[in-house]
């Protein structure tokens, strides 16, 4: 690995409860290289957020940057987010990136960018929020 000249690439990890979708671009962000969601790899709607949905998804990703000639990736992780999504990652995120990681790249930089709101419209759930 080391006589061989890093070629880099940024894996873009969004995560909610229901899917996991991992994003392969080159570090412009311009190119993809390659893509993969946890619905192309399980038959079941409840099952593509699940850990085991993003290692495969992962993987079938990796393959695709790998044959473009990267080796080594920063990540970016993203959960939902906004004014009225979690801003938790979901199940899949973590299994994800150690799946990248076992396919052989090189791992950099992995930061959060979910998005936050700075001042927002108005939430959902009424004036006195949502009683549960």
């Amino acid at each position: 690995m080391n006589d061989q000249k890093l070629r880099w690439g940024i894996a873009h990890i969004y995560s909610s409860y229901n899917n996991t979708i991992i994003h392969i671009t080159d570090l412009t962000g311009s190119e993809t290289l390659g893509r993969a969601s946890g619905g192309m790899v399980v038959k079941a709607h409840r099952m593509e957020g699940s850990p085991t949905a993003a290692m495969n998804a992962a993987k079938i990703a990796a393959e695709q940057a790998r044959e473009k000639g990267i080796n080594a990736l920063h990540i970016k992780v993203r959960a939902p987010g906004g004014h009225n999504g979690p801003s938790s990652t979901g199940p899949g995120a973590n299994a994800a990136v150690r799946a990248l990681s076992r396919a052989g790249f090189r791992i950099g930089i992995i930061e959060d960018v979910t998005t936050f709101p700075t001042d927002t419209c108005r939430r959902k759930w009424g004036k006195r929020g949502r009683r549960v």
